[in-house]
């Protein structure tokens, strides 16, 4: 491994300020009031890419809902998704309840302590299994996200990109060596801490850092230049027509995505991608009729509605339309009440949609 500052690093006195703010410090989070190694996972999975503030209420309901890995792994997958509406990602909800499913069924619904076996299960990746094991089990393995490697970055100055997978390994590596044998729930959970509260993206708080004595970023004031990180593209832009198509009793038209894929499971108003240009409402009609057969009379534009994925940006328009036809029958094709909509889980651009009907401002 490449040498690092580490090996300069007083490591007992870094392992023990850290921890020592840590525990005195702390945010009193609901996941932190046991070690129940299955709601450590369900936060640690709910926390990736999404801020704390936001995870609380979601967290809070999920585990009431799904209090135990038995609960969780004998739901249907639908009942799971309407809880979790509204955090997006969803193929975290799945492949954790795939994975809760096989701690069920193999290991007697409880959650591994050990490394092997914990990273075998669908959906745990290095940081999650990282995480439970040391805080649920007090187990010495690092857990490196984000906010773990921009503390590093700065504490020991490393400059490689924290975009890439190899830098990942690096500083897992120095986890590794520097993690507190001892008390590694503290020190793993006071790094995440470290980031969140006082090391953060920009104007990181230094003079506040109980750190601060081991921080070679601030020592030679570069703490803003870390971490390095290579920008990724702007997400791409797609166009779309969604129709708000109803029948003779007032019914909406909803369809169900393929299981795979993005928003996989989920119901949504039937919507296609469709070139740029004053035509969609013709070319949504079009694509109704050529996709699920149903022949409509496709009105005025409603509304139009961005949202925001990793890779792409949907600009969604929304029209409102009226069957002229019998509907063929088809299990991902259904229409339902208005005051039943909300009984079924729909991604965030479409729940917007979901809004407009329920208060009337079509």
């Amino acid at each position: 491994m490449k040498h690092y500052a580490w090996t300069h690093l007083d490591k007992e006195k870094f392992q023990n300020n850290l921890i020592r703010w840590f525990e005195s410090e702390h945010r009193d989070l609901p996941w932190r009031k046991d070690r129940d190694p299955y709601k450590i996972w369900v936060s640690e999975v709910m926390l990736q890419q999404t801020r704390v503030d936001t995870v609380i209420p979601y967290f809070e309901r999920f585990i009431n809902r799904f209090p135990t890995v038995k609960a969780l792994a004998e739901a249907d997958e639908e009942t799971v998704l309407k809880t979790w509406e509204g955090l997006g990602y969803y193929s975290r909800a799945r492949n954790l309840q795939q994975g809760v499913r096989e701690v069920h069924d193999k290991y007697g619904a409880k959650v591994p302590d050990n490394k092997r076996d914990i990273s075998r299960l669908k959906g745990v990746g290095p940081y999650t299994a990282g995480a439970i094991l040391s805080i649920a089990y007090g187990k010495a393995e690092p857990a490196v996200d984000g906010n773990v490697m921009r503390v590093l970055s700065r504490i020991l100055l490393i400059e490689d990109d924290i975009a890439k997978p190899k830098t990942r390994k690096i500083f897992e590596e120095i986890a590794t060596e520097i993690i507190s044998e001892g008390k590694t729930s503290e020190f793993n959970q006071g790094l995440m801490e470290l980031g969140a509260m006082v090391c953060t993206p920009k104007s990181p708080k230094c003079l506040l850092c109980p750190v601060q004595e081991h921080c070679q970023a601030f020592a030679k004031g570069r703490q803003d230049e870390l971490p390095n990180k290579s920008r990724k593209k702007p997400p791409k832009v797609v166009p779309m027509a969604v129709g708000v198509v109803r029948n003779e009793q007032d019914e909406v038209l909803i369809h169900r995505r393929p299981q795979q894929g993005l928003l996989a499971g989920m119901w949504e108003f039937p919507g296609f991608e469709v070139s740029r240009g004053d035509n969609k409402k013709e070319q949504l009609a079009k694509q109704l009729k050529e996709v699920y057969k149903v022949v409509a009379d496709i009105d005025i534009r409603l509304r139009n509605i961005q949202h925001v994925f990793t890779h792409l940006k949907w600009e969604l328009a929304v029209y409102q339309g009226k069957v002229n036809r019998p509907v063929p029958e088809r299990s991902d094709l259904k229409f339902v009440p208005v005051d039943e909509l909300e009984n079924l889980p729909f991604p965030v651009s479409h729940q917007k949609i979901i809004q407009m009907i329920q208060e009337g401002t079509e």
